[in-house]
């Protein structure tokens, strides 16, 4: 076989491999409750999600049809967005601090300040407790241990989404998407990303999926190859700080402008 028809062949291949990979909406929330959903954060455990209602500084149970349970779960954030669990602690990324909740008690107990700070974002936790703070607007990434603060990446513009895995650290940048091992080598999966990239899911071995503010969902293997899955950009219906329930093959979609969550299947 010549060595253009191998490449053709390479590249129908992939083209197809992607082909199937393709979104089924399923539900999406009243747009009553929710002021500026930035994250929606899915619970395994309590098979509910975690709605940062950013604009309103509220949590908001709900449940995985849909519906409210509790509009008003934990109240006086600060423009709280990224979240995470762990050991019963959900951690919420506000402006200049991490709030620390105690999910039992539904009440805030800390919050922990990070100097410097100008707009933290997206935040993760690892096996080990760690968490990690993304700070989009000074281009930088924190990690928490023992409630103290450290900076633990720079200079990466729009540093936004934020991903844990075993012993790596997954972020996006405004167009850029990295992996960080535990010695802080960055490999570069992609770039060249329309300018928003927001969140990021881990949907299958080295599979992603990574959400655009603007309305953008992107399908991303570790090569870097990506196919678009959603683009409503042109229904002004945005894609922030996603979320995803393996077991279900569900992703969670808030949508900043519209005050809704929409769920899809992934298939």
């Amino acid at each position: 076989m010549n060595k253009s028809l191998v490449v053709a062949t390479m590249l129908l291949f992939s083209s197809a491999s992607f082909a199937q990979h393709q979104l089924k909406k399923l539900w999406e929330s009243d747009s009553i409750t929710l002021k500026g959903p930035e994250s929606a954060f899915f619970d395994p455990l309590s098979k509910s999600l975690f709605v940062s209602s950013m604009n309103a500084g509220t949590v908001v149970r709900m449940g995985l049809d849909g519906k409210i349970i509790k509009a008003d779960w934990v109240t006086r954030l600060n423009a709280n967005k990224g979240s995470a669990l762990f050991n019963g602690l959900f951690y919420t990324a506000e402006i200049a601090a991490v709030a620390v909740i105690d999910v039992a008690k539904a009440s805030l107990i800390k919050r922990i300040p990070i100097e410097g700070a100008v707009m933290l974002n997206d935040l993760a936790v690892d096996a080990n407790g760690v968490v990690y703070v993304s700070d989009t607007r000074t281009g930088k990434v924190y990690r928490i241990e023992g409630d103290k603060p450290t900076l633990y990446l720079e200079n990466i513009t729009g540093a936004n989404g934020l991903l844990c895995v075993n012993s790596d650290l997954y972020v996006a940048g405004s167009t850029t998407f990295q992996k960080v091992n535990a010695s802080k080598e960055i490999t570069q999966i992609g770039n060249g990303y329309e300018s928003g990239l927001d969140g990021i899911v881990m949907v299958g071995q080295n599979e992603f999926i990574l959400s655009n503010y603007k309305g953008i969902l992107y399908y991303v293997m570790a090569d870097g190859t990506n196919q678009v899955l959603l683009d409503s950009r042109a229904n002004r219906i945005m894609a922030n700080d996603i979320s995803y329930d393996s077991r279900t093959r569900t992703l969670y979609v808030p949508s900043f402008g519209t005050n809704r969550v929409i769920a899809y299947s992934v298939k």
